[in-house]
Order: C-alpha cells, then structure tokens, then sequence
C-alpha cells in the first residue's frame, strides 16, 4: 500500500495537461442544437445540460409519425453530442403527454401493405420494432436522461418514462397503461421495463390489465419516481439542478456507470460483473481519476474539476 500511494503522490505531483480551451471562458458556453424538429424543442439549459421537450401542446403532445423518427434522430445525435453530458425531458402545455396520437396514427397499423396474412404481418411487426426503437434509444443514449412529468402521462408516454433513467413528476401527475382500452397489449416497452421498476409484478399487472390510473403518491411509494414536486416550474428547476450535478461528474465515470446499470438489470450479476471488468480494464486508465483525487487531496469539489469532451 505504501508504494501504491508514494506511486499516486508521484503522479499527483505532475502537472496535469489540460487543454487550454477546458480553461477558457469556451468551456462554459452553450452548444446550439444542431438541428430543429416539429414534434420537439431541443435548447440547452446549462452546461452540458439539454432539455427536450415533447411539443405538441395543442395536441397535449400526443405521438404522432413524426414523432416516432423524430425521437430517434433527436437522441442519436445527442448521444453523439461531446458537449451534452446530462439531458431533461418534459412536456409543454398542460399535460406531459396524452399518448399516441390516434388520429393520425390509425392508418400505420389498420392498412398496412402486403399481399397476404403472412407478408402484411410481417410488415407489421416490422413496423412494430421501429417503433420500439423510440423508446429503446433513450436507454442507449449514454447520456442519462431524466423525466419531468407534470399532469397526465397516458399510454405511450409510460413507455417513454420506462427507457429514462431517473424520473421525477408534479403532485397532480398521473399515470395510465391505456393500451387495453383500444384493444391492444403494450407493445413498446411499459410491459418489458415497469416490472423491473417497480418492482411488484401484481402492481404492474393490476395497472396494465385494468388500465386505471396511478396518481403521483402511488407512483412515488410503488418506485415509478423518485421524487414528487409541488409543481411544473419547480419540477423543471429540480430536475434540471440534479442533470447539472451529473453533467458537473467526469462523463467517462457517469456514462460508464449507465452503460452498465442497463447491462446488470438484463443479466446474472457474475456476467455482469465480467463485463464490468473488462469495461473497466480500459476506462481506469482516464486522467478523469487523477485530476479528482488531487482535487480530493486539495479538499476541492468535484464540480470545480475541468473534464474533457466524450
């Protein structure tokens, strides 16, 4: 142990390079979106904090076809985002999300093209798994992603909240599996993810078999969020404080750490664990670790610590 300290206090006591743009005034400012989109808002609130925010008030931001490749190619290019580090999501108006967007979305799945059973089935299910594909890349976006609900969240927008990683809502939020009501079992991700969230399979087949609604007390005793807040305006500026304390960590250590809470929940924790490993065998060679022991050894924050672009 001796001669590993005296080996870290070597190391220490070098200079640390840090590249002359991370101590400039550059390193705080705010990375424009790089591309606009009719269903969502994407601004950056903080440093290295983006907020997204369904939009579609008019229509209580139900999901329409845009919507579902939009989703995709919006958390594409964010977990592609070296400057993004942390990410919100909300609805605007009145209510977090009424769902699918029946209306429009109808004719996706009632006319669907094949010349017979077989071949318009497997379009179908074709069509089914670009669809999960919207929720699915909130999960494989490294970036953790918070959601801030407020109002009703019906349908599909569980199915969003179940990708996030962290989700937080208003006292007056709401939640409803509906899909039972329109005749159809939930197929975009609530009956895969709200087991291993909430943890008891009666509550959540209580909830998707009956399709009635969990208010924001439930939901916050049974684990579907994990905080309540008394309402929009301060459910944004929460949410937001705590994606500005994860984008403030090294994004080597926090997007390492999502990758592999999602890897554990889907397997043995001694694969996992290999896994881990292996993952780790790389990663702890970051100077992320030697600039937070010195600043550690300083007594500095964390939040002080200037890291480089992912």
């Amino acid at each position: 142990m001796a001669a590993v300290a005296a080996g870290l206090r070597g190391l220490l006591g070098r200079p640390l390079r840090v590249p002359a743009r991370l101590m400039s005034a550059e390193a705080a400012e705010r990375r424009s979106p790089g591309r606009s989109f009719e269903t969502l808002r994407v601004t950056p609130e903080r440093d290295h904090v983006l907020h997204v925010e369904l939009h579609r008030p008019e229509k209580r931001n139900a999901m329409n076809v845009a919507f579902w490749r939009e989703m995709v190619e919006c958390f594409q290019d964010i977990g592609q985002d070296p400057s993004c580090r942390a990410v919100v999501i909300s609805g605007a108006g009145k209510i977090f999300t009424a769902g699918i967007d029946l209306m429009e979305m109808g004719s996706e799945f009632m006319m669907v093209e094949g010349e017979d059973v077989a071949r318009k089935a497997w379009n179908l299910r074709r069509k089914i798994c670009e669809y999960q594909e919207t929720f699915s890349v909130l999960e494989k976006c490294p970036k953790p992603v918070i959601a801030a609900v407020h109002g009703a969240c019906i349908g599909a927008g569980v199915d969003l909240i179940s990708a996030c990683d962290i989700r937080y809502c208003t006292q007056d939020a709401w939640f409803q599996v509906k899909e039972v009501d329109i005749g159809l079992a939930a197929d975009v991700g609530t009956l895969q993810r709200l087991p291993k969230i909430v943890g008891s399979q009666s509550l959540v087949n209580e909830l998707a078999f009956t399709a009635r609604k969990m208010m924001a007390p439930e939901a916050h005793s049974s684990g579907l969020v994990s905080r309540v807040f008394p309402d929009k305006a301060t459910l944004l500026q929460g949410a937001l404080d705590v994606a500005t304390a994860i984008a403030a960590r090294s994004p080597v250590a926090v997007q390492g750490t999502k990758v592999n809470l999602v890897y554990s929940r889907d397997h043995p924790v001694s694969e996992s664990l290999r896994y881990v490993a292996t993952w780790n065998m790389s990663m702890l060679q970051t100077e992320d670790i030697l600039k937070l022991v010195q600043a550690a050894m300083e007594k500095k924050s964390p939040e002080g610590v200037p890291f480089a672009k992912l």
